[in-house]
């Protein structure tokens, strides 16, 4: 049995989530360019540009691809899976902000009259538009094929 340390080894897995590391720095930069403030928050929520599970992912199965074979059943899982994790960072996550944004409008509406409710308020920013989800994609299979030719 290999050594839990053995992980620290694994290129495809360290790729990817330098891929995810990189994309969440750049979520800081884009809010310091965008809004003139030094938001670390952005950093540990989800949403945003550029979308960092997006990048996470086709990291992941470009790496596999790459290492492994783009015909081989292991890349097929990786690839499944990162169409997955994009359509529900796009899809599924993206409805539920919305459904959220709506919810707190309807309570903002109905109990402004009562002000003795006080809920918390649904997060809205939960999921990526589909610019966010490319723009990810992008940015993971660049690192991952960068990342292959400049150490291979």
């Amino acid at each position: 049995m290999q050594d839990i340390g053995d992980i620290l080894y694994n290129r495809v897995l360290l790729v990817a989530l330098l891929a995810c590391l990189i994309a969440q720095l750049l979520k800081l930069a884009i809010e310091l360019i965008k809004n003139q403030k030094f938001n670390v928050g952005v950093l540990v929520t989800t949403g945003g540009m550029p979308s960092a599970h997006s990048a996470l992912v086709t990291a992941l199965a470009t790496g596999v691809g790459q290492t492994i074979g783009w015909s081989s059943p292991d890349f097929a899982l990786a690839m499944v899976f990162a169409i997955i994790v994009m359509y529900d960072a796009a899809g599924v996550r993206q409805a539920a902000g919305k459904q959220a944004r709506i919810l707190n409008q309807m309570i903002d509406e109905l109990f402004h009259e009562h002000p003795e409710f006080n809920q918390d308020r649904l997060k809205e920013l939960l999921g990526h538009t589909p610019f966010q989800v490319i723009a990810g994609s992008a940015l993971g299979i660049t690192i991952s094929l960068l990342a292959r030719y400049a150490y291979p």
